[in-house]
């Protein structure tokens, strides 16, 4: 083989190599966290305020996996208020795994998320209340096996 078709071979080589990255990076799925990022950057200052508040109660927030699903518990002061929020259990390896559900909490402030609505994967869980007039905010890992 002469100094030519190697050269050819060499080139072929390198040409295939590119048009396969190129092929696989158009391919790559990139989630973002939120489509609206920056809006709810600009709302930031509500979580870290909703934050403090759930600092200063006596107890934290209780997320556990049971058998029947995820069982949500908030701290005592919450016990018989009328309480209006949302749940995000955010999966931050693949967007379809993510749950946006309302808070339907019982007098005693557990709800009950069966594992048919909560698939198993590991978790950020963003739970956002509102009770008499305050907001709150709490952040917890969570792994559903």
């Amino acid at each position: 083989m002469n100094w030519g078709n190697k050269l050819f071979v060499t080139f072929l080589v390198f040409g295939t190599g590119m048009g396969y990255l190129v092929y696989r990076s158009v391919k790559t799925n990139f989630d973002l966290v939120e489509k609206d990022y920056y809006k709810s950057e600009l709302r930031y200052q509500d979580v870290i305020d909703g934050t403090n508040r759930v600092n200063q109660l006596s107890s934290s927030v209780n997320l556990e996996q049971t058998t029947d699903g995820v069982l949500l518990e908030l701290p005592v002061e919450m016990k018989g208020k009328n309480i209006a929020g949302d749940i995000w259990f955010y999966c931050d390896y693949d967007e379809k795994r993510d749950k946006r559900l309302v808070l339907a909490l019982n007098a005693d402030g557990i709800q009950l998320f069966p594992s048919t609505v909560v698939l198993p994967g590991r978790y950020i869980v963003k739970l956002t209340w509102n009770s008499e007039g305050k907001n709150y905010f709490s952040e917890k890992n969570l792994t559903i096996n």
